[in-house]
């Protein structure tokens, strides 16, 4: 294990930099997210969360797949670059890490989405164990452990001081890259670190929250359940909630003409919205009860069902923070054990 002072990490960030890319939460007009760095950059290591998780740098929000051009009656395609220089996202939590497991066992298995495994194959993750977890947080619930985060690098921040320990070859090769500005360490602090964190963790609000009688066997019951007509109507099809998580991965394939080709991209969508997934004789969901249902049932059924039990939640918070109708995964985990009665 090795350590830096924080006084020495634009030093640190600047190394890296010199030879790849470097993501990292950046606070910008009043709001921290994971940007690229430069000098002059407003590093905050400090927000726990970001508005949104790190998953831009391996899923953009848009990106474009092919142009097509026309010379003379022939039409070109050029097909869009893959990802082929190294990059590293510094200061993701457990949660975020966790997610981009979630995002593997979507874009890596077969047919392989070429532009995902490209930006994971150079990517490197430098994680962040959460010095102090938030009451929204309930990371706990779904196996994730705020205090040892499971990525090529694992950081502790204890006092004037980042530790540091590699946990894989990536780890490895990024730490000899930096370790000119990195001295041995005693892991003693962080494990006096990591039960600091587990201490606060247990008195979370949601930590204790129960999962019993979800899981990809749960389809009829919780698909045919009249919970869904009364806990869905607060909600206003914002699409906030698929927005700010980091599991969720549905996108929509748009062209755009830009006068001398079309460029043929991806983007973000929510199944939250009424023309997600329309088709030319119309939709599949029909009413907002159906969307709402279609999300929650994903991440609680439908993902462990094809993915050995693992769940398509990572017990961030994001959701709890900022629907502005309060409606989130906790809440309709919570209306199930109640069967509708109040939370």
């Amino acid at each position: 294990m090795f350590k830096i002072a924080k006084e020495n990490l634009s030093a640190l960030f600047q190394l890296i930099a010199d030879s790849q890319e470097l993501y990292l939460p950046v606070k910008k007009a009043g709001q921290t997210n994971f940007a690229v760095w430069s000098e002059d950059a407003d590093v905050d290591l400090d927000t726990l969360k970001t508005v949104k998780s790190a998953k831009d740098a391996f899923f953009p929000q848009s990106e474009n797949l092919y142009d097509v051009k026309k010379e003379g009656k022939k039409m070109h395609i050029e097909p869009g670059c893959l990802k082929e220089q190294n990059f590293v996202v510094f200061g993701m939590k457990a949660c975020d890490v966790k997610g981009v497991e979630v995002l593997d066992r979507v874009f890596l298995v077969d047919p392989v989405d070429s532009f995902y495994a490209a930006r994971r194959e150079h990517g490197t993750i430098v994680a962040m164990a959460c010095h102090e977890p938030e009451e929204t947080c309930f990371c706990k619930v779904f196996g994730v452990d705020a205090a040892a985060p499971a990525s090529d690098v694992a950081t502790w921040m204890v006092g004037e001081d980042l530790y540091w320990k590699a946990l894989t070859e990536k780890g490895e090769a990024l730490t000899e890259a930096v370790k000119s500005l990195l001295t041995e360490a005693d892991e003693a602090p962080v494990e006096a670190e990591k039960e600091a964190i587990h201490a606060i963790v247990e008195k979370l609000p949601y930590m204790n929250l129960s999962l019993e009688g979800w899981n990809g066997d749960a389809l009829t019951e919780k698909f045919n359940s009249p919970v869904w007509e009364e806990l869905y109507k607060p909600c206003l099809a914002c699409g906030t909630c698929t927005f700010v998580c980091p599991t969720c991965q549905c996108y929509d394939i748009k062209d755009y003409d830009t006068g001398n080709s079309v460029s043929r991209y991806r983007c973000w969508d929510s199944c939250m919205y009424s023309d997600f997934t329309m088709m030319a004789h119309g939709n599949n969901r029909t009413s907002q009860m159906q969307r709402f249902r279609q999300r929650f049932m994903h991440k609680l059924v439908y993902y462990p069902a094809n993915n050995d039990g693992m769940y398509s939640c990572v017990g961030c918070g994001r959701c709890v923070e900022k629907c502005p109708s309060s409606l989130n995964i906790v809440k309709v985990i919570k209306a199930f054990q109640n069967q509708g009665g109040e939370n």
